[in-house]
């Protein structure tokens, strides 16, 4: 499979606002996809819908639009990225991934899962970048990480607090799924594969998990929740939080650059609590928005170049 060329096409266009005010609205909407996968986990899990049924959503949708395309680009090798690489990118980043993170909201609200699981994929990257990558980290990025991990003491607070046991589970549910995501990354880092074509073999591999779906009666689940609800994850969970989410970040970091284009998945979690908000009725808690607040500032200090 070609790789894209990822932020080749930037430097050309710095004097030509057009691309850069497309990439930043691609970078947005990418956001936005993310934050109403999150949304609409929250909602599925709370009508009924079991991680494994979401897990169904998620893949089997992208997995069949993107089957023609690995099967082009060859199935014996898994598109150059060989059987071994590709299970291993399955679990740390695909369905085995997902459906932990999906129980995780079993057990917090949903400012919880949005801001620990990305942060936590931050910090995780931030280490693995300068342990395993030789990166140099500049002092504004391990400040930001410090801060990070202030913002996560102040959620992790509210479970010890007022959730209890069931709040602190869920909550190291979402670290553990931070730090396998942080893992994703630097592999795709590492490896020097494209997060494109890692989502599309992915999505396609996972198909091979649907026969096991159905033999354990999933399908008749499912069916009995309602055709208004399965569209509606399939396409919260199949579109939106998959293919279009990664589409329009890549395009975005094509427009802009990659480092531009980092601000984005740092917006995730703000949106989502807003999301959550409008369309759940799940104000976030004052020790939630304290939490945030403290993430972001980490975020946007842990981007920084210096």
């Amino acid at each position: 499979m070609t790789k894209p060329a990822i932020g080749a096409n930037a430097p050309a266009h710095k004097s030509d606002p057009k691309p850069a005010l497309l990439g930043v609205a691609c970078g947005l909407g990418a956001a936005l996809c993310w934050a109403l996968g999150f949304v609409s986990t929250r909602h599925g899990l709370k009508v009924g819908f079991t991680p494994a049924d979401l897990l169904m959503h998620r893949y089997v949708w992208s997995g069949i639009a993107f089957l023609p395309l690995v099967l082009r680009a060859g199935i014996g090798n898994l598109c150059g990225i060989g059987w071994g690489r590709g299970l291993v990118l399955m679990v740390l980043g695909g369905p085995v991934m997902s459906i932990i993170s999906y129980t995780g909201f079993l057990f917090v609200p949903l400012g919880h899962g949005s801001v620990i699981q990305p942060s936590c994929a931050t910090l995780g990257g931030l280490f693995l970048a300068a342990a395993l990558l030789k990166e140099r980290i500049s002092f504004s990025r391990v400040f930001g990480a410090v801060v990070i991990v202030g913002g996560l003491a102040v959620i992790g607070a509210e479970s010890i607090g007022h959730i209890g046991p069931d709040g602190v589970l869920g909550d190291l549910i979402f670290v553990l799924t931070g730090l396998m995501f942080a893992v994703f990354g630097t592999l795709l880092r590492h490896w020097r594969v494209s997060a494109f074509a890692a989502a599309t073999v992915i999505s396609v591999v996972s198909l091979s998990l649907l026969p096991v779906y159905a033999a354990s009666g999933g399908l008749g689940r499912v069916m009995a929740l309602g055709l208004g609800e399965n569209a509606l994850q399939a396409v919260g969970q199949g579109v939106l939080a998959g293919p279009a989410a990664m589409y329009l970040f890549a395009f975005s970091i094509q427009l802009l650059g990659v480092a531009r284009a980092a601000v984005f998945p740092a917006m995730v979690p703000a949106l989502t609590l807003l999301v959550g908000w409008l369309l759940l009725g799940e104000p976030p808690t004052a020790l939630q928005a304290t939490g945030l607040v403290l993430v972001l500032s980490g975020f946007y200090l842990a981007q920084r170049q210096r």
